[in-house]
């Protein structure tokens, strides 16, 4: 995806589509990817690219072991 406005579209577009199908599961996990990329827009306004699932990962858990960074 270009930037995160573009992902979330498409997610909420994915959403419809999987409701329509009756394909519960690809709802549930577009749903789990639109939180976690609004929660991540919420957190970083100015910031219009498209976060990897690491970044999400790391916004949502800053303190999980993959996340954490350190000064040499």
């Amino acid at each position: 995806m270009d930037s995160i406005e573009k992902h979330i579209s498409r997610d909420r577009f994915e959403i419809e589509a999987a409701r329509k199908n009756g394909n519960s599961a690809k709802e549930a996990h577009y749903s789990d990817e639109l939180s976690q990329l609004e929660k991540y827009q919420k957190n970083h306004p100015d910031d219009h690219h498209d976060p990897t699932a690491l970044e999400l990962h790391c916004d949502l858990n800053p303190d999980a072991p993959e996340c954490r960074v350190y000064d040499d």
